[in-house]
């Protein structure tokens, strides 16, 4: 099994939480950060430029993506602007459509030649993804956002879906494939394998790295250990002794019966 460091692909965090973000500054494997204004309500984020600011204070080095927030084009792009002006590390995430179904090709296309480096986000299909291609050509560095884990949560496999899409993204040199919404730490590798560019982790997941390539017979240990500390923890009790007395009490009035009849 590969070393972190010996992984290709490169490892975002994705987040909303400053404390968080500050500790996985501070690795470099840690290659770039991403949020969206999900993660942020569930972090209790109150003011968005506010943090926005803060994180850009911790990351000034690393590829950040934030997020539009408006659902038409007009307003998107003029949030998608103002956001880019932020700090130069700034990788503005525009969804693939608005909530009407209406794509935003065209948008993403006057971006990306106006020089404004994009994510792209909530693909989930190749259709959408050829499309988003085309609308980036030759424009500014970019990343195209797949969300391979709501792909596997449908029961589809994501694989054969994030391999082909690094093949059609060989015509954009300018842009990185993400495997966007891991749902564990082997979709690292899944990733690795598929040859995708960026894999966005959360925190969860994160805290996970210090098992790869762990003894398995060392960690069937650990699990068998927790099993036994927290049944001692709990204070639960069992008694095999009155079960035995007891199904040997109901063994006895059985025959008792039987011999009457």
């Amino acid at each position: 099994m590969k070393s972190l460091s010996q992984l290709a692909v490169k490892i975002y965090g994705d987040g909303a939480d400053l404390a968080g973000i500050q500790e996985l500054s501070r690795h470099p494997f840690i290659k770039g950060f991403t949020t969206n204004p999900t993660l942020m309500r569930k972090a209790g984020v109150p003011d968005y430029e506010q943090f926005a600011a803060q994180v850009l204070k911790l990351i000034p080095d690393r590829p950040v993506s934030f997020e539009v927030l408006a659902d038409d084009a007009e307003t998107m792009e003029s949030q998608a602007r103002y956001i880019a002006a932020w700090s130069a590390n700034v990788y503005v995430k525009i969804p693939v459509t608005n909530t009407r179904r209406e794509p935003m090709y065209a948008l993403i296309h006057r971006l990306s030649q106006d020089g404004i480096q994009i994510n792209v986000t909530a693909l989930l299909t190749l259709e959408q993804l050829r499309k988003v291609a085309k609308a980036l050509r030759g424009g500014a560095p970019s990343n195209v956002s797949i969300f391979a884990g709501r792909i596997a949560d449908t029961g589809r496999d994501p694989i054969p879906v994030m391999a082909e899409a690094v093949a059609i993204l060989r015509e954009n040199p300018q842009s990185e494939l993400i495997w966007a919404s891991p749902r564990e730490l082997l979709n690292i590798y899944h990733a690795e394998q598929c040859g995708c560019h960026i894999i966005t982790v959360t925190n969860d997941v994160l805290r996970k790295l210090h098992l790869i390539g762990k003894d398995l017979s060392d960690y069937s240990l650990e699990t068998v250990k927790m099993f036994y500390d927290d049944g001692v923890k709990s204070g639960y009790v069992l008694e095999p002794a009155k079960l035995v007395a007891e199904t040997t009490g109901r063994g006895i009035i059985a025959a008792k019966k039987r011999a009457s009849s």
